[in-house]
């Protein structure tokens, strides 16, 4: 989905010409784990089970946590392989996909389509049948929003596509939280909204790093079409909502301390980088000194901490 950590290049045979005698199980095997992104789903499920902590007010039921955390798996592994089936005309064109499993023929187009379909029903019935069916809706949600309204009507169209697509990857924070009661709560809903201003000032960055590819193969990232000046700010922008909405939680009544001063310190750390970012665009800064690739890192760390913070603080209260 659109929350993303940068991938290793998955295992792989350069080439797109590649008959099933020259496919080695274990590299298909590979191939076939690396279609679901695994490294982005890392941080779906830091969101989603945080959240499971907070709803519960402690340690939820723990079958309860790995039936979600694998049914989460599967929807957004699901989600991620047709994403590169939609896109594997674009991935062959740009250098940090050029690997991807389609792309050097490990793993057919339609073996793509018919298992990113399958894990999504798959994970629509695990949910359904063994958490709820509310997690089960929200879950296949965010399946179709990531693969329909993001991947084939935004990502290509507009600039705004990582603003709006990122709903996509906001949803394991409501998913965690209904797993637990079955209902919702302005609580999940704060850390929605965290999720949905976090998401382009996280991914902004890396597109500044990588705008050639982008442009290359005329996906309209905002890095594209906007100078550094323009991107940073947004940046800023984005970042001081983001935070100011993360320290809602407090005073509605749902956090404490601990979490409070989490979300200050973390918080207060990210405007910092992102400022400076601003402040070297300003500048005219380009190439390696820019530094944009530090915020994208924090923004991995903050995000860590900030849910950790979420699933620690019920105990301190």
């Amino acid at each position: 989905m659109c929350v993303t950590a940068v991938e290793s290049r998955p295992a792989g045979v350069s080439g797109t010409d590649m008959s099933p005698s020259h496919r080695p199980f274990g590299a298909r095997v590979k191939a076939f784990v690396a279609l679901t992104k695994p490294r982005i789903i890392e941080l779906l499920l830091i969101t989603t089970v945080p959240v499971m902590f907070l709803a519960e007010q402690g340690v939820p039921d723990l079958r309860l946590v790995f039936v979600t955390c694998l049914g989460g798996y599967l929807s957004a592994g699901g989600a991620n392989a047709l994403n590169m089936y939609i896109d594997r005309d674009i991935d062959a064109l740009m250098d940090r996909t050029s690997q991807r499993p389609l792309v050097t023929g490990m793993v057919s187009p339609r073996e793509c389509l018919v298992f990113g379909i399958t894990l999504g029903v798959v994970s629509t019935l695990l949910f359904g049948l063994a958490v709820n069916w509310l997690s089960a809706w929200l879950s296949l949600g965010a399946l179709l929003f990531y693969v329909v309204v993001y991947t084939m009507i935004l990502k290509r169209r507009t600039s705004q596509n990582i603003v709006w697509g990122g709903i996509a990857g906001c949803l394991p924070v409501l998913i965690g939280w209904s797993s637990v009661t079955n209902s919702m709560s302005w609580a999940p809903i704060i850390l929605f909204l965290v999720m949905f201003f976090w998401t382009p000032p996280h991914y902004w960055p890396l597109s500044m790093k990588v705008k050639d590819d982008y442009a290359r193969v005329g996906v309209p990232m905002l890095p594209v079409i906007a100078s550094n000046k323009v991107v940073a700010r947004q940046i800023v922008v984005y970042s001081w909502v983001m935070v100011a909405v993360s320290l809602l939680l407090q005073p509605l009544g749902y956090t404490g301390w601990f979490y409070t001063a989490v979300a200050l310190v973390t918080g207060g750390w990210w405007l910092w980088e992102a400022h400076g970012l601003q402040n070297r665009a300003k500048a005219e800064v380009t190439g390696v000194k820019l530094k944009e690739m530090r915020l994208f890192h924090w923004s991995i760390t903050y995000v860590s901490l900030l849910f950790v913070a979420v699933a620690v603080d019920p105990f301190l209260r």
